[in-house]
C-alpha cells in the first residue's frame, strides 16, 4: 500500500474496492465497522501508530473476501488463496475480522430501549416492577448503544450522559434529596421534562446516526 498524507483513507478506500461486488449498503456497513474499530483502537491506545492499527486489521483483499464470502459471494479467501483464514493464517472472523461482524442491531433499538421505558414506568408509577425493568431496559439499551457502529464515541457518550446517567440522577437526587417540590404538578413537570431530553436527545441520535 503506498504511503500517504491520510493512510485511513487510502486503506478504507482500498477494502472498498476490493469489496465492490458487495451490495452498496453491505459495503458501507463494513466499512463503517472498521473506521469505527481504527477510532476506537487509537484512543484505546494512543501509543500504538496507525500504520500498526492497519497492519492489525490485515490485508484489504483478505478483508474483503471474507466479507465477500459471508455474504455468499463465493469468494475464495485471502492473497494466498485460502478460504477459511488471512494471508497469515488467521481464521476468518477472528481479531481484525471483529469489527465486520459487529453493528448487526438496528440503530432503532437502543435509542428505543433508552426512551420507552422511561415512559411506561412513568404511567405505571404504582406498579413496583415498572421502575426496576425501566432501569434494566435502559441499561441495556446504553451497552447497545455503546457497542454500536452506527455513532462516533464521542456522540455515544452524550447520547448515554443525557439518555442514562442525568435522568438517573436527577431522579435520585429528586427522591431521596427531600428537596423536591410536594405535590403531583411538580412530579408531573419533572417527568414532561425528562420525557422531553430523552425524545429530543433520541432524535438527534437518530439524526447523525451512520448509514
Amino acid at each position: 500500500m503506498k504511503t500517504s498524507a491520510d493512510p485511513v483513507r487510502d486503506y478504507l478506500s482500498a477494502v472498498g474496492r476490493e469489496a465492490s461486488a458487495l451490495p452498496a449498503d453491505r459495503r458501507r456497513e463494513l466499512l463503517a465497522d472498521l473506521a469505527e474499530h481504527i477510532e476506537v483502537t487509537r484512543a484505546e491506545r494512543p501509543h500504538v501508530t496507525i500504520g500498526e492499527v492497519l497492519a492489525e486489521l490485515g490485508d484489504p483483499r483478505t478483508i474483503a473476501a471474507t466479507a465477500l464470502a459471508e455474504a455468499g459471494g463465493g469468494v475464495g479467501g485471502g492473497a494466498d488463496g485460502r478460504a477459511d483464514g488471512r494471508a497469515d493464517g488467521t481464521p476468518a472472523g477472528s481479531g481484525a475480522d471483529a469489527p465486520a461482524r459487529r453493528g448487526k442491531v438496528h440503530p432503532l433499538v437502543p435509542l428505543l430501549m433508552l426512551t420507552l421505558p422511561f415512559l411506561f414506568a412513568t404511567a405505571l408509577p404504582d406498579v413496583p416492577a415498572a421502575g426496576f425493568f425501566s432501569t434494566l431496559f435502559r441499561v441495556i439499551g446504553a451497552v447497545l448503544l455503546c457497542t454500536s457502529v452506527h455513532w462516533s464515541t464521542g456522540r455515544k457518550t452524550v447520547g448515554v450522559l443525557l439518555t442514562a446517567v442525568l435522568p438517573t440522577v436527577a431522579i435520585s437526587i429528586w427522591t431521596w434529596s427531600g428537596a423536591a417540590p410536594a405535590g403531583d404538578t411538580a412530579a408531573t413537570l419533572a417527568n414532561l421534562a425528562t420525557l422531553a431530553l430523552l425524545a429530543a436527545t433520541t432524535a438527534w441520535l437518530w439524526r447523525v446516526r451512520r448509514a
